[in-house]
Formats: C-alpha cells, sequence, structure tokens
C-alpha cells in the first residue's frame, strides 16, 4: 500500500507548484474562531469549513479579508483575528493585491518580487517580542524557534499537556495522571512545498471506564500501542505508556488542486461529533487530494487502516486494510452548503485494490463489479446560517437499507442501517459577547457500520471510525463557551445517551467489531435494544491563558452509567488541573 500511495503521489506532481502549507491541529482554537466569525458576519471562507483539518493559509488568508473589510467586529473579534495572525505569522504575506474572498480585497503586502516569508515579516500584523528568551527563542509570540530564510521557513515547538487530580468511581479512589510532552515542527521550502511533524510520549492513570475499554479493544482512543506503567511519584499503579506522532508532506499541484501524503487524522463535518468521519480513531496512512475550485470543494482519502488493534495481535505484523474515500462539498448559496459523501473498506491479502484509486466514479458501482464483500457507506452533510446569529448542521449515514423494508414496510429489519445527526450553534447568545452555545442530536441503528468480518468494518485498530459510541444508540449534547476576556475561557458540555450493549454472549448491534451474521433477529429491532443503558456526562473546564497558547487549566467531569445489569453500573468523577502548551485538551467523552 505505502509504494501504491507513494507512486500515486509523485505521479501528480509537476515542476509548477504551489503554496498550501501546514494544517491547523485539530482541537485548535483556530476552528471556534472561524466558525463563529463566519456566522457572524456572513462572510464564506473560500475553504469549506466541514472538512478538517484546515490549512494555516486558507485561515489566515479568511483572517485577513476579516481584518479589511468594512464590517463590524467587535474588540473580542479582532483579538481573536490576532490570535491567527500571531499563530500562522509565515502566511501574512501570502496574499497579494489581487487576492480576494467573498469580494473583499485582502490587503497583505504586495511586491510579488517578495518570497513569502519576506512579504510576512514585512506585514505590520507580523508580531515580535521585545525580548526574545536567549536571545533566539520566543522571537515571536507563538514559536519557540524560528528560522525566516527567503525560501526557507521552519517553527518548532514544545508540546506538553501534565494534568493532575483524583478520581472518584465505584470501585476505588485513585490519583488521575495524563503527562503528554513532545515536540512539533513545521516548514516550507521553496514557498511550494510544505511538511509538519509531531511526536508526543505520554504516561497516564485512566478512570475505571476508560480502563474497561481498553480491556475490550486493546487500544487507548486516538493512540496506538501501549504498555503498562507504573509510578511511586505521582501514585500510580495501573497505569498506561504509549508513544503516538503525526507526519505529512503537503503540496498542490496546481493552484487549485492540493495533494497531502503522511500519517495522521481528519474530520469530516460541523459537529462535536461525526458519524462520517472523526479523530476518534488512531493515526493512519493516508492520500488526501483537495480539489478546490469555484464553489465546489471536493476531496479524496486513501487509507491503510489496521484490522485490529496491536494487542489482539499475535508475532505477526498487525494486517492492513484499506479505506477510499471521497466528499463533494458545494456552496449553495453563500450561507448554505452541503456536501456527499462515500467510502468504502475493503480488505485483500496481498495488495490494494487499484480500481478504488478512481477519483471520481461511485465506489458502489465499482464494488459490485468486481462482485466483492466490500462495505460501502454513502452520507451527507450540511450547514446553513441564518440572522448571523445561528448555525443549523446536520448529517445522514446510511449503511445499508432497503427502500421498502425502511419507509412502505417498516417493521425493523436489521439491515437497516443508518445514523443522522442534528445539531444547533448559537453565537453571543442572548447579546453576550463570545457566549457561544451548542445543541446536538445523534442516533445511530444497531449494527450500523458492521460487516461480515473486521476486514470491513467500519473501524481502525479495533476504535470506530465514526461516533465513539458505536451504534444502537440515541444522544443529545449541550455544550456552553465563555471568553470573557482574552485570557479566560470557561467551558461546559452535558451528553445523555441512551445504549443498547450488547453481552458476551448475544449481539444486539451495539459493538462494531462484531459480524452482523451473529445478529439476534431479522425484524423488530429498534435503537437501545439490548441491554438497555442510561448514560450521563458532565465537563466543567476552566482555562487561563498565561502566554500564547500556554494555559493553566482547571477540570471537573462526571460520568454515571446506569445499566439494566446492575452489575454494569458505573459512576465516576474526577477533578484537577494542570498546564498545556500547545497542545488541544483531550475529552474522554463516551
Amino acid at each position: 500500500m505505502t509504494r501504491v500511495l507513494f507512486c500515486l503521489l509523485f505521479s501528480l506532481i509537476s515542476p509548477f507548484i504551489f503554496a498550501q502549507g501546514t494544517g491547523v491541529p485539530l482541537g485548535n482554537p483556530t476552528y471556534d474562531i472561524v466558525n463563529r466569525l463566519e456566522i457572524k458576519t456572513g462572510i464564506t471562507p473560500h475553504f469549506h469549513s466541514g472538512l478538517r483539518y484546515y490549512t494555516r493559509g486558507d485561515v489566515t488568508r479568511y483572517a485577513l479579508a476579516l481584518d479589511t473589510a468594512s464590517i463590524r467586529l467587535s474588540i473580542k473579534d479582532r483579538r481573536d483575528l490576532y490570535y491567527i495572525f500571531k499563530d500562522n505569522n509565515e502566511w501574512l504575506g501570502e496574499a497579494d493585491e489581487k487576492t480576494t474572498i467573498a469580494g473583499i480585497r485582502v490587503n497583505a503586502m504586495p511586491g510579488t518580487e517578495l518570497s513569502m516569508i519576506e512579504a510576512s515579516m514585512d506585514n505590520a500584523r507580523y508580531t515580535t517580542n521585545e525580548k526574545p528568551l536567549l536571545k533566539h527563542l520566543y522571537k515571536t509570540p507563538a514559536n519557540l524557534f524560528e528560522v525566516n530564510e527567503k525560501y526557507f521557513h521552519l517553527r518548532v515547538n514544545p508540546l506538553l499537556d501534565l494534568r493532575f487530580g483524583l478520581i472518584g468511581d465505584r470501585e476505588n479512589d485513585q490519583s488521575y495522571l495524563f503527562n503528554r510532552r513532545g515536540i512539533e515542527l513545521r516548514g516550507g521550502v521553496d514557498d511550494r512545498i510544505f511538511f509538519y511533524f509531531n511526536i508526543v510520549e505520554t504516561q497516564a492513570q485512566f478512570p475505571q471506564y476508560i480502563v474497561d475499554y481498553i480491556d475490550r479493544t486493546g487500544a487507548v482512543p486516538g493512540n496506538g500501542f501501549l504498555k503498562t506503567y507504573t509510578s511511586d511519584i505521582f501514585g500510580v499503579e495501573d497505569g498506561y505508556d504509549f508513544l503516538n506522532g503525526q507526519g505529512y508532506l503537503g503540496f498542490n499541484v496546481t493552484k487549485h488542486v492540493g495533494v497531502q501524503f503522511g500519517y495522521g487524522q481528519n474530520f469530516i463535518g460541523n459537529g462535536y461529533r461525526s458519524l462520517i468521519l472523526s479523530d476518534f480513531a488512531h493515526n493512519y496512512l493516508y492520500l488526501k487530494l483537495n480539489w478546490n475550485v469555484w464553489k465546489f470543494h471536493y476531496q479524496n482519502i486513501f487509507a491503510e487502516l489496521s484490522l485490529q488493534s496491536d494487542r489482539r495481535k499475535t508475532v505477526n505484523p498487525i494486517p492492513n486494510k484499506y479505506m477510499a474515500a471521497h466528499h463533494l462539498s458545494i456552496n449553495i448559496l453563500p450561507n448554505l452548503n452541503i456536501g456527499v459523501f462515500e467510502t468504502v473498506i475493503f480488505s485483500r491479502p496481498n495488495n490494494f485494490e487499484f480500481k478504488y484509486l478512481n477519483p471520481v466514479i461511485l465506489y458502489r458501482t465499482i464494488e459490485q463489479g468486481l462482485g466483492s464483500p466490500d462495505n460501502v457507506l454513502i452520507g451527507m452533510d450540511a450547514k446553513w446560517n441564518f440572522l448571523k446569529r445561528f448555525q443549523l448542521y446536520g448529517q445522514l449515514m446510511l449503511d445499508e437499507f432497503v427502500f421498502s423494508e425502511l419507509v412502505t414496510n417498516n417493521q425493523g429489519w436489521w439491515a437497516n442501517k443508518y445514523g443522522i445527526q442534528a445539531g444547533l450553534k448559537y453565537i453571543n447568545a442572548f447579546g453576550v459577547d463570545h457566549l457561544d452555545l451548542q445543541a446536538e442530536y445523534n442516533q445511530v441503528r444497531p449494527y450500523t457500520y458492521t460487516h461480515r468480518d473486521s476486514s470491513a468494518y467500519y473501524a481502525h485498530y479495533d476504535t470506530p471510525l465514526a461516533h465513539p459510541l458505536g451504534a444502537n444508540f440515541k444522544e443529545m449534547i449541550f455544550k456552553l463557551r465563555y471568553q470573557p476576556s482574552k485570557r479566560w475561557l470557561f467551558e461546559s458540555r452535558v451528553i445523555s445517551a441512551q445504549l443498547g450493549e450488547d453481552t458476551p454472549d448475544s449481539n444486539w448491534g451495539g459493538n462494531i467489531l462484531l459480524p452482523f451474521q451473529t445478529r439476534e433477529q431479522e425484524y423488530n429491532n429498534e435503537t437501545g435494544q439490548g441491554i438497555g443503558a442510561d448514560l450521563l456526562i458532565f465537563g466543567f473546564d476552566v482555562s487561563y491563558q498565561i502566554y500564547h497558547n500556554m494555559f493553566l487549566d482547571f477540570e471537573y467531569f462526571y460520568r454515571n452509567k446506569d445499566s439494566e445489569n446492575n452489575d454494569w453500573d458505573q459512576v465516576t468523577q474526577y477533578i484537577g488541573g494542570g498546564i498545556r502548551i500547545n497542545l488541544a485538551k483531550e475529552n474522554w467523552d463516551f
């Protein structure tokens, strides 16, 4: 698979490559900033915000357009724009006097004789520190170390997330530890080729429900190989130690066709969850093509996935399976976006199925032509911004269905497998600047994302590629985000879900790692069947930014699972805090 992707990648390279840039890490504050400013201003970015991650060049061009537009922005909105300028200072000179977004001219440094980094440093928005640390460190607020040469730039930053607290659950009380540390670097050569790399080492002691998940799947969500860890210093007796990293190359074949080749995650959607593709699973090898023309954004992802987790393997390497996906997004109106999605999960004994490399054909036609047992899923997503205060969004994911069984003669046929999402965002709620509310509903039918065997489950490393709860559930999410000042951020979330769980001897459609041949019944299937459980999650987080992307955190978390099987009841809560540098906060909301 690696050789195939490399061959395809380099066959697409032309000698005339234009700038694309590295991506904004998932979870970065930029995503909230861009989303709320798009709603408030009514000015649509030239990139489609449902496809994440965004490139740093894209968000900077958008911020420059808003900063020079004749629109009313609050002081806090301007502060948000300057967060983007500081965080992506290598892109301040990328636009020239001809660049426009939604008809608004971007007033960046012209002068085509300058390289991008030279024009960026000449831009008035390029911020420097008067007294760098040790003369060479933190010359600018966002970066520990910078190199700015005419045709080469480099940014190096530390990564840290050190949290400590107390866990209380029904089984026992113990210390809570989450200790991540690492380094990241990004850069570019000749204003044409761009690269990103990070590596993070983690030691952690989790609440019991996460330990149960690890015992069941062999994986920490979002991570791969792990080993046990103990520490007398932190009072850790049953902890885990794991290493993770991401990296990719990015460049454009033309000004409108971009290519990325790397190892990491992707996310499709506008919600807190995604029923199409989320960042819950472990990193994977991928080749991604972005075609951004006129009102269209067409994205292809070809990925190599792991058939199982490391804990389940024998002495042999973990066997592979593959994913080919495409998503077409179109701005029907400036404030209305609709996307369609299709993916296929498949496995072959010794090779990749080359027919799935076709970037424009429907995979269902290929799958039927092959007479293969591959798993094809299709879906839709949409968002509508209105009244410069609200965003209505949603997703529909179809794994398998028959129209007559679903509509005209609906008797709960097991193969009517689908998921739906509906959500609403309300920014500057009740007239309070930077008070943002969100409500989201998710429902996934039993047996959705499953298939005949593990070679086609919609999972990677024994972890769902979409919603962390898998299938057979209904869920409501309420979020509050309030930023009263530059330094303070308050966030809260309440999640209520009704689950249908399986027993060791029964398959009611909740566990997507079970083959659907072992289902309990053909008809009368309904969401929440099996061992019913009510799940309630409450989280409250306070962050204080002591310096750019350096935070002091306080957190409180409560989780209550009330099952029909009393032995499966579980109450967990923890309270703690810590310090975080250049990393998004991890939430374990499942």
